[in-house]
């Protein structure tokens, strides 16, 4: 891990208050930066990453809400993890799944399988509405080091994807989804658990998962990684500190 020092531009913004996608009835508000504006992209969306920050695009963002602090980073130290039976349950059922890495470039079948699965799990978010081109600057419209993975099944079809930044401490799923008709056991975990096993694969410390949200039933899933961490006031910590099982 490279010591980052940010450059003397670096500039912050906040943005103004909208209704909250996970939590009814409240506001989220964003501290935001554009990482193209500077000279090191990713050595700046690596240093932000470890303070909690996500990407999307070329823009990295935390949420900054006066009167909330629900969202918590998290991530998966992957030298400690261990799977537990269930999810052990999870890689063995998904066994026939084959990975490739391909460069972050938008394909007419991955939008597809995007379409299919924010619609059936997502329909009421944002991203319902979102066109071919808007996909393709989510996907495309990266400064930084990012990967597409793609997940097919024994027959060669279709079964997830997922866009991740590589950072120098470790993988950053920036946003994953996959076949909602598919038959194989719980697709969302088994991307995870593969990423656990590419960073450690690849010498990374760390899977960052992004927010949690203990309030959100969707989000559920985040706390079945153990060991996980949390990054609270007084810096990274033990999940186990912050939720019971």
């Amino acid at each position: 891990m490279q010591h980052f020092k940010p450059e003397p531009l670096t500039y912050f913004y906040v943005s103004r208050p909208t209704p909250c996608p996970y939590l009814p009835g409240r506001d989220e508000q964003m501290v935001f930066t554009d990482l193209g504006s500077v000279g090191d992209p990713s050595g700046l969306n690596d240093h932000l990453s470890r303070a909690g920050f996500r990407r999307s695009q070329s823009i990295a963002y935390k949420p900054n809400c006066p009167t909330c602090n629900a969202c918590i980073p998290l991530r998966i130290p992957v030298a400690d993890y261990v799977m537990s039976r269930s999810m052990r349950r999870v890689w063995n059922g998904n066994a026939e799944i084959r990975a490739r890495r391909l460069p972050p470039i938008a394909a007419g079948a991955h939008y597809e399988l995007f379409e299919a699965y924010v619609a059936a799990r997502h329909g009421e978010g944002g991203m319902a509405a979102m066109g071919f081109e808007e996909y393709c600057a989510m996907v495309q419209d990266s400064p930084v080091v990012s990967r597409l993975y793609e997940f097919r099944r024994g027959d060669d079809s279709l079964h997830a994807v997922c866009l991740t930044d590589v950072l120098d401490d470790g993988l950053s799923l920036v946003y994953s989804f996959f076949d909602p008709e598919g038959t194989l056991p719980s697709p969302g975990l088994h991307v995870i658990l593969w990423h656990i096993q590419e960073a450690r694969r690849q010498g990374l410390p760390y899977v960052y998962l992004g927010y949690w949200i203990a309030e959100s039933p969707k989000m559920a899933y985040k706390t079945r990684f153990r060991p996980a961490e949390y990054l609270g006031p007084d810096g990274w910590r033990r999940l186990e500190d912050q939720v019971s099982d």
